[in-house]
């Protein structure tokens, strides 16, 4: 394995920060955002983000919502901007379209929601409270609740359960079929299915979990929010109680709306615990126009767009940009047909060995970024590949959210870059000598965007590397990095049981022997400033 600091250097910053998230990201972006001229309007057209000094970009990574989500179907803009010239009683509209949704999918009925996350808000809460104002005023205080628990297999554990604990449920997690039968019980409001390959294998199985279910009346609630929608619907088929979609993916609805489908006494009641309904949920108010809108785009799913005629497209584009880039030497190409509900999109992956070819996937997806026309690309990482280990470098090309026409401008920019990239391995920086010892524990003061806090990092440094532990607010996280010279880099990460990911990476300068300072990179959540002092103890 190379060193590590070779690695931290060779990346570079945009690089290093992308290994560990958004945040690291949308510094780059912000330190590259064109400046909007002063006393310049709003531009409604074509340039309307750039007239405010936001640069948009070619979405080859999917629907991921940190771009965007999805572009918005025809169908679907036309159907907001009729909705929003008329007022309408929003619960006569909910029944209508949750009627109209029932038609649509096989359902028994359909609502929508302001994204699927909240959608799984409304749905517990429907299985926590039914519709009883009387409770559903208390939600997240769940005391004196007949039905406060909900179970979650290990293997759905995720980030997006966050939208299912926010009702107060109390959570509990079950990995075999003795410990599902044994939580089972009066408290139990619903169970929880994060819908995609691991919940359909092992003790839990779905089929298995949902069976146990229906024999207990216990709810399942299955979370689809990536996947195709499916007619009649996969989930309800096999035991499913309620399933949620989001709209701002392959539906290509509003992003800011998704659905719950399922049984209609527990479909309605969710709708009784969102907005306009008042109570813990106002702040997730869904409009008239995303309802009509996401009704447009469940309509169009089902019977105008042809699903078949958009993989053939897709793979069109894909073979297009493979020929293209494939005229370089050294370069090759192939492509991923995934069978699986979940994002199901064609992608391309392009590959090339650093030690022919001197950039590797980092830098291409970095200049392709940040330059004009600006192109999201997915990949970037080594492989093992030949000779030496992590030679091979890659990016990949996904063309869910593509444009016609993006493709020749991908394949172009993509050959062009490659073209200039030296024809010789890539060159290993060379790491200068470590400008002190930094072993030992260092106090961190925090300064986030709103507000503070200290932190601890123990150190122990090895030449050029360190490696140590991070203490947080709450837990202990190992960590490592380098010292080049003055400059301090250590990253750490944690990844809770319940999904939730945290990366963090100090950047800083060694001041004196006893003072770092710099700047800390949080990935999704953005960054920060700090200053660590060293403890009067020298020990790690």
């Amino acid at each position: 394995m190379q060193d590590a600091s070779v690695w931290w250097k060779r990346l570079g910053a945009f690089s290093r920060r992308a290994l560990f998230g958004g945040g690291g990201l949308a510094a780059l972006v912000a330190a590259q955002r064109p400046a909007p001229a002063q006393g310049t309007a709003l531009k409604i057209g074509p340039d309307i983000y750039k007239s405010i000094g936001v640069r948009p970009l070619i979405n080859c990574r999917g629907t991921l919502t940190i771009i965007g989500g999805s572009l918005e179907l025809d169908p679907v803009r036309q159907a907001k901007e009729a909705a929003a010239l008329q007022f309408v009683h929003l619960d006569e509209l909910a029944d209508a379209v949750g009627e109209r949704l029932a038609q649509l999918t096989g359902a028994e009925f359909g609502v929508v929601t302001s994204g699927c996350a909240a959608g799984l808000t409304h749905a517990t809460a429907a299985c926590v409270a039914g519709g009883n104002p009387d409770l559903h005023v208390r939600i997240p205080n769940l005391a004196g609740f007949p039905k406060d628990e909900v179970i979650i297999p290990t293997h759905s554990r995720n980030v997006y359960d966050a939208a299912v604990r926010a009702v107060g449920v109390r959570v509990l997690e079950v990995e075999t079929l003795e410990q599902l039968e044994s939580a089972l019980g009066p408290r139990t409001a619903m169970i929880y299915i994060f819908a995609g390959p691991r919940a359909e294998t092992g003790p839990l199985a779905f089929e298995i979990v949902t069976k146990l279910a229906k024999d207990r009346n216990v709810p399942v609630l299955v979370d689809a929010a990536a996947e195709v929608l499916t007619v009649p619907n996969v989930h309800l088929q096999r035991g499913a109680t309620l399933v949620g979609y989001s709209g701002g993916k392959c539906l290509r609805g509003p992003q800011c709306a998704g659905m719950i489908l399922g049984r209609k006494d527990l479909v309605r009641a969710a709708w009784v615990h969102s907005a306009p309904h008042h109570g813990f949920a106002r702040g997730m108010k869904v409009g008239k126009e995303e309802v009509l809108g996401m009704l447009a785009a469940v309509e169009a799913w089902v019977h105008q767009r042809d699903h078949k005629a958009e993989w053939n497209r897709w793979m069109g584009w894909l073979d297009h940009i493979a020929k293209e880039v494939s005229k370089i030497e050294g370069v090759t190409t192939s492509v991923r047909e995934p069978q699986g509900l979940s994002n199901r999109t064609p992608s391309l992956s392009i590959r090339w060995d650093t030690n022919r070819i001197g950039i590797d996937g980092q830098e291409v997806s970095r200049i392709l970024f940040t330059t004009e026309p600006r192109i999201a690309l997915g990949g970037g990482g080594f492989g093992r590949r030949g000779a030496q280990q992590g030679s091979e470098t890659s990016i990949s090309v996904t063309a869910y959210m593509m444009s016609p026409g993006d493709e020749e401008i991908v394949a172009r920019r993509v050959r062009e870059v490659l073209q200039q990239a030296p024809r010789r391995p890539l060159e290993r920086p060379q790491t200068q000598t470590a400008a002190g010892d930094v072993s030992g524990r260092w106090n961190v003061e925090i300064t986030f965007l709103a507000g503070k806090s200290t932190h601890v990092l123990h150190l122990r440094q090895a030449g050029n590397r360190i490696e140590g532990t991070h203490q947080g607010d709450f837990v202990s996280r190992d960590l490592r990095g380098t010292i080049d010279g003055d400059t301090v880099t250590v990253a750490s990460s944690q990844t809770e049981r319940f999904g939730d990911s945290l990366q963090f990476r100090f950047t800083g300068k060694l001041l004196s022997g006893d003072t770092l300072s710099g700047d800390l990179d949080m990935g999704e959540y953005r960054t920060a400033k700090f200053t660590a002092r060293r403890h009067q103890s020298r020990g790690a």
